[in-house]
This record gives C-alpha cells, structure tokens and sequence, in this order.
C-alpha cells in the first residue's frame, strides 16, 4: 500500500525548483523536446514466422535506424549502431542473425558483450523472439558460470553462442578445434556497448578480434560483423580499430523519446576562503527522495560500490522514517549474486521495485524498463557515459527527469560551472591503441599457440615477422624450414594475459580470514603500491580489508577483513624522464611536446581518513621498491625568457597548480578516468633546462592520450584557465589547483598567472 499520493513527475519537479536547497544548488536546466518516431517497412526479405513473431509482439514495421542496420547486414556488410539508450539496437543485429537461421538451421552466430549479466539478458530477449516466431534456436550463454556438461553441448550444437571478451580469449580460441562447428558456419559476430572497449581493454579486445578472424579464415569462414554503441564522437573509427574493418554507420535514430528536463546540481560553498561545499551525498538523496516519495521510479548512480551502499541506507532509513516502502528499493552492484541481480531487473521491469541505488553496471543496456528519474551522484567522467545514465529515465511519450550532483572534486567543478560541455557538446572520442606494444606481443604469443604463422602474415597494420623473430629469442616460438612460425614453449600464453590490464603482472589478493584462505581479486602491479601496501584498508564488495602482508616478490597480498571507521591513501614519489619526442610545435610562451618517457614511481607514506568526512586521523610509512614504468606522454615546457623574472618558489607553487587544472579538464576533454593521467611539474627540467608540465599516461605503452592532448593544447589550456578563475575559493582548493595547505597561501593567483600567460592574454 501506497502511503504517498502519486504526482506527475513534471509537479515533482516544480516542488524541488521551489525548494530552497536545490534552488540555490541548480547551475543549469535544460529542456529536451519529445520527439516523434521515424517509421520503416518491414523487409521483403523476412521470413513470415519471423513477421508473425514481431507482429505478436506489437510490431508490424521497424524504427528507421532498425530498418537500415538491418538491411545492411543482410547485405553482407559490416555494421555499426549509434543510438540513444532504449532505442531498439539488439533487433538491429537480432533479425538478420534469425533470418540466417530461418534460412539455414547449419548457420551460427557469436555475441560478445563485455559483461556477463549483460550477455545473459539479451540471450533472455533472443530466445523470446525466435520462440514468438516458431524457431528452435539453439541459443546458449558460455561463460565462467556455464556447468560443465551444459559446455559441451554448446560448443557442439549452439547455433547462437553468447559470451564475453574474456572467455573467448581464454576459453574459446586457444581451443578452437572442439569449436570446429562454430567456426565453420560462422556468419555473425556481434560486438555489442562498443564504446566500453577503450583503453588497455579496448586494445586487449581489438587484439582478440583480430585472431578471432585469423581462426574464422583457417576454418573458410568469413563473418559480417554487427556492432553496437551508445553515443560517441567516433563510433565507426572505433569499430575499425577494434575489427580491423571499415563499417556502415548509422547514427541517426528513429526511435520517439519524451519530453526531458535535465539539471546540473552543485553545491552551494560552505567556506569559500577554502572552497568546502555542501555535501554532494546530502543533495543527491534529497532529490532521489523527493521522487520515490511521489511513486516515481528512480535510479541513483553512485562512483563507486561504497556510495552506492551508503545512498541505499540512507534512502531506506529516510523512507523508513517517513512510512515508506523501504523494501521497494535495492541496490545493485558487483559482488550481488547473479540470482540478486536477475531478482532486481524483473522488478525495476515490472514496476515492483520502485527504486534502485547503482554503480555503472546498470549504466549499459541490460533491460530495466523506462524509469521516470534518474540522478547521478557524481559526473561519471565522460559525456557518453552521462547521457548513458540519464537515458536510463523517460519512458517513451512522458516527460523524464535527469539530475546531475556535483562533487567538490575538479573535474566535476568544471562541469558544474560549465554546464554547457555536458549539454551541447558531441560525445567523446573513445581511444585505444591495438598496437601498444606489450599489448601487441602479448595476443601475438596466443595467436601463434592458435594457429602457426605464415611468414610474411600479418597481425595488425605489419607482417608479425620482426616481432616473431623477437618472441624466438625469448624461447616462445621456432621458425621451420617452411618458412612458417610454431608455439614452442610449454607455457599457456593466454592464461598470461588479463584484458583489464596492461601490465603482465598482477598482485593476487587473498582473503585469511576464514577457515581456508581464498582469493578475492587481482590489482595491477602499478597501483598495489598504493592500494593493497602493508597496513592499507582495502575496500572489496563494500567490506574493509586490513592488509597484513605484502608479498612483492611472489606478487601476493594477504588481508584479512576487519571493520573500521577509515580508509588510506598513498602518497607517491614521481620522477620522469623523457625518452624520446614524437611531435613538438611552438604555442604561447611555450613549447608542446608529446612522446615517450619513462616514470619512475615510490610509494612513501599513507594517510588514514575517516570514512564520513575525510578527516585524516594519521599516517604511516610505506616500504616497497620504486617501480619504473615506460609509457608515454604530453608535457608542456615553458619559454625561459618568459619566465625569468618570476621567484623560482613562486614558479614552482604555480607549476603545480597549473599542471592540476590542466590534469582535470585533460581527463574531461578526453574519454578518460583521471586515473589515467599522472601529472609531473618539474621548476628546471634537468632534460629541457626549463620549467615543465607533465601529463603522462598511467599504463605501459599509453593508449593514445598523449597524442590528443598535444593536438588540443589551446583548448586545455584555456579549459583549464577558466576552470581556476571560476572557482569561487581563494587560495586553491580541490576543485582547481589542489589543497591550499599544499600550494601555499598564494597558489591559485600563481597559477591563474601562469596559466593566463600560457593563454596569450599577457606576459609574465
């Protein structure tokens, strides 16, 4: 029973812009029109139980978008979808891989979706179409869940084989010879959420593909490859990095959507000398409340799984007080069993569940009906992700509502006050490199236990003869006197390889606290310095663990779970050394530059803050060796002359701040997690004799950041000028050149100086 009388969601809405806390928090509102629906025939070519199956569903013709996806893949040609959230993409890739079969029962199909949840909702959607058509279609999942005695059966007789990028690297290929019946009759390859495979795990995938295709054409199959993506700035460019192939794109939807009211939130400064805000937390649950309140169905996207824990307490407990349906809203998130997770979806489907509090697992397109809000704690860190999230809301034909919290961090304070670069601006590039070198050798080292290599063959844009002749060095393959290339190691090279990172180690963690020690998870070499170090608090599945011991040689850390009222944080040392310069061009009172460095990295002491408000409530040492990691970089190094009346203090304060403001607008102009680029300032670069900014990529090889941060220099710089001069602190903050205690009384003016001299507007 309801307690709350239902309003419509537009009447909500009124009452938060009338409430004087978020009327006071709102830097932007924006309305989105409904828009009509783009209308197709179906086919000629269709098969009629596939008709009657889509008639008994309500559909006797297809959104535009549908209607070309469709007709293109049928066509043979290889295909890439780019449309909102809910606008139909699986009937896009579903029909013409019915059609295949309706045509001939020996066809087969391959979906590959980055996560498992997602793999098995769509085999739920595949089989109730061919079943509404008359079709018996073998359509199997086969994933790390998957029985064993249900495996064999899918390698044998799976007509459609649903899986993951991880499983077809390790599972699938370097077995192909029981797969046999997939990879003769293969037809399709379906890439669906393109726009995750960025980065280290878009080059890992891309790599996959590429021996997928090299095994496809070993069995004489040639498959059309169909690919998926919400909205990005270069869909087909990514499809061709990750296939290798050049696709039809279609990026104009059909689809209607609702009328959509979407705020940016920020709240208001509590001390502006130090730039302390409101809490981001306090007003994204006072939002979400007023909507659960009037029975409208919401979403809540927290950054992590630790907020989404605490924004579903504090929900429930604020629900509870005032009478409501506390069990009527769930969270959802990694480390939920799958039975959890299937539980949820049918009630946010259903209309059961009235709210739902998650990380970005529900942010792809695993089906959970139209909710009528969403509000987002935190900016995600990319455009596409944003509009990935708010697209969770408006049911088609009814006005939605999209809210956007910011925190006090940088990044989401230069979204805040410019609201606009989420609203108007074109989705990002998504970047990957495929030939990243580690990377590269790598998947070169499982494709040669796959299949021997002919000489001359390629693997990627060049013959693979130069980096074979390297990995026979190394001991991994021979050459015959056929010329062709042959495993000759004992190792198993794909159990080597993880697609989440680039670095050939990683440091296992295992759980003592029980019984019988087990393994809970893996952290790249590179960050288990900072994250799993002895004494750290390491946080898994929202539980704390306290870590005893650091294994560094065997690559093991022991924890053991505790609960605790803080979490740590590591400082490191950085120093960088430049290698080599790709590209370097003059700009304002400086050089740009881009190109390969090498990063030298110590973790040296820890902090412990206290998990409500931060508050540091001590420290402590951290002895581990310096790790050196080579990769890439863009640095700016700044004219001499310039430069040369400034105090070498003052410089070295406002380099610092400077290179802070530029690391966040960086991580906002590209599709990137801040994560992803360390900053390094150097007052008198012992290689350039000059003062230098650094951003460098933080995974070995880089993925191809560097280059486009050289390319949108002016931007950066201007980006990140304007984000220091609108902070409304007084001497820096987090949210622009870092802690005031950190940069000195007079940091924020040293840097808005250097910054603006870097701009051209005067000199130094």
């Amino acid at each position: 029973m309801r307690l709350y009388a239902p309003s419509a969601v537009s009447d909500v809405l009124d009452r938060l812009l009338d409430d004087p806390v978020v009327a006071r928090a709102v830097t932007a509102h924006r309305v989105i029109p409904a828009t009509e629906a783009s209308f197709a025939p179906l086919p000629g070519w269709l098969d009629a139980r596939l008709a009657e199956g889509l008639a008994s569903a309500g559909l006797d013709r297809l959104w535009s978008h549908q209607a070309a996806a469709v007709e293109a893949l049928h066509d043979g040609r290889d295909t890439v979808v780019v449309t909102p959230t809910a606008s139909g993409k699986t009937l896009c890739y579903n029909l013409p891989v019915l059609q295949a079969v309706a045509e001939d029962p020996s066809a087969r199909a391959l979906y590959l979706f980055p996560t498992k949840a997602l793999g098995q909702d769509q085999v739920a959607a595949f089989r109730e179409l061919a079943s509404a058509s008359g079709l018996d279609v073998a359509c199997a999942t086969y994933d790390g869940d998957t029985p064993a005695p249900v495996r064999s059966s899918v390698r044998s007789a799976g007509q459609v084989v649903v899986t993951n990028p991880d499983m077809l690297h390790a599972a699938i290929l370097p077995h192909h010879t029981k797969w046999f019946q997939l990879f003769e009759q293969l037809r399709f390859v379906v890439v669906d959420e393109l726009h995750t495979y960025r980065g280290v795990f878009g080059g890992h995938v891309a790599n996959v593909l590429r021996r997928l295709l090299r095994v496809c054409e070993h069995y004489g199959s040639h498959p059309v490859i169909a690919c998926s993506s919400a909205t990005i700035g270069n869909p087909a460019e990514l499809a061709r990095l990750l296939t290798g192939r050049d696709p039809v794109c279609i990026d104009e939807s059909g689809a209607p959507a609702g009328e959509r009211h979407v705020l940016v939130l920020d709240p208001p400064l509590i001390d502006p000398a130090l730039g302390t805000r409101a809490s981001a937390f306090q007003l994204a649950e006072h939002v979400a409340l007023a909507f659960l309140r009037a029975g409208h169905q919401t979403i809540v996207f927290g950054r992590s799984r630790v907020s989404v824990e605490l924004l579903l307490t504090a929900l429930r407990d604020a629900m509870r007080e005032g009478r409501g349906p506390t069990d009527r809203v769930r969270g959802y998130r990694g480390g939920y069993l799958p039975t959890e997770r299937r539980e949820i979806e049918r009630g946010l489907r259903s209309g059961d569940l009235l709210g739902v509090v998650s990380t970005n697992a529900l942010e792809l397109g695993v089906d959970i009906g139209r909710l009528d809000a969403s509000v987002l704690l935190g900016y995600p860190g990319s455009i596409a992700a944003t509009r990935q999230q708010m697209g969770r809301a408006g049911r088609r034909g009814e006005t939605s509502v999209s809210v956007l919290v910011a925190t006090a961090g940088a990044v989401d304070q230069y979204v805040a006050t410019h609201p606009e670069y989420v609203l108007d601006s074109t989705p990002e590039e998504a970047r990957l490199d495929p030939d990243n070198l580690h990377v590269l050798l790598a998947h070169l080292r499982a494709a040669a236990f796959e299949l021997p290599f002919r000489a001359g063959e390629r693997f990627g844009p060049e013959p693979a003869d130069e980096l074979l002749a390297f990995l026979a060095e190394e001991g991994h393959v021979r050459q015959a006197d056929d010329g062709r290339w042959y495993w000759a190691s004992e190792n198993f090279p794909a159990s080597e390889i993880s697609l989440r990172s680039a670095a050939d180690e990683n440091v296992v963690i295992i759980d003592t606290t029980g019984d019988r020690p087990r393994v809970i998870g893996e952290v790249d070499l590179f960050a288990a310095p900072t994250l799993v170090h002895e004494d750290a608090i390491y946080l898994h599945e929202s539980l704390q663990y306290h870590v005893d011991r650091l294994d560094w040689d065997e690559r093991k850390a022991y924890v053991r779970r505790v609960d605790v009222d803080h979490y740590t944080q590591a400082d490191t040392a950085v120093t960088l050394k430049p290698l080599e310069r790709f590209a370097a061009g003059a700009a304002t009172a400086s050089e740009r530059a881009h190109g390969e460095v090498m990063v030298s990295s110590l973790a040296t002491i820890y902090k412990k803050l206290r998990l409500e408000t931060g508050e540091n409530l001590g420290w402590g040492r951290i002895h581990l060796p310096e790790l050196e990691l080579h990769t890439t970089a863009y640095w700016v190094a700044l004219d001499p002359a310039t430069f040369a009346t400034w105090r070498r203090d003052d410089l070295d304060v406002a380099l610092v701040g400077a290179g802070r403001a530029l690391q966040a607008v960086a991580s906002v102009l590209l599709m990137s997690d801040q994560h992803d680029l360390g900053m390094v300032a150097q007052v008198r670069s012992p290689h350039f004799a000059r003062p230098v900014i650094y951003l460098y990529e933080g995974v070995p090889g880089g993925v191809g950041l560097a280059p486009r941060l050289y390319d949108r220099h002016a931007e950066m710089v201007d980006g990140a000028l304007d984000l220091v001069r609108r902070c409304p602190c007084e001497a820096g903050c987090p949210a622009c050149t870092g802690p005031r205690l950190e940069t000195g009384g007079d940091g924020k003016a040293l840097a808005r100086r250097l910054l603006a001299t870097l701009a051209g507007e005067y000199a130094a």
